[in-house]
């Protein structure tokens, strides 16, 4: 029989990835057998699955065109964490316009970076990259904020 995993658990988001990955996939890119893997997605079991794994198994899978089971799982537990932190109740149309400026800010910087006066031309260079990235963890940050603050609404 079956076993019952959490709906948003590591166990269940690799229980998923074994289901739709092929064992030799598994196999290839972990260079552990399905059976130890398996194991892993047993809640009822110590044996845990190693994070190096988890993302060659959640890489294996955005190569298939799968969702990243692992990494959904992972979001949804820091979501519900974060929810449990008390939040200072911002205006959402507070919210909203911060995140107007960010998204402005993020094109701006990609812009920037792919125009020929960037510091590579049209190429983007390491520095412009760390910059766009610096810029969409502004923006995720934001969005984690107004989805808090819809939440508790």
């Amino acid at each position: 029989m079956a076993k019952i995993r959490e709906i948003s658990s590591i166990e269940r988001g690799l229980s998923e990835a074994i289901k739709d990955l092929k064992s030799n996939v598994i196999e290839e890119v972990t260079g552990k057998s399905e059976s130890f893997i398996r194991k892993c997605s047993d809640p009822d079991l110590d044996q845990q699955l190693d994070h190096r794994d988890a993302v060659k198994i959640d890489r294996a899978c955005v190569e298939r065109g799968l969702t990243p089971y692992l990494l959904r799982a992972h979001e949804y537990i820091i979501l519900k964490e974060l929810k449990k932190i008390e939040t200072d109740q911002e205006n959402l149309s507070e919210l909203l316009i911060k995140f107007t400026i960010l998204h402005g800010q993020l094109m701006d910087v990609i812009n920037s970076a792919k125009s020929d006066e960037g510091h590579k031309g049209k190429a983007i260079s390491a520095v412009e990259k760390k910059e766009i990235f610096e810029s969409f963890e502004a923006l995720e940050n934001k969005i984690l904020k107004i989805k808090t603050t819809i939440e508790r609404s």
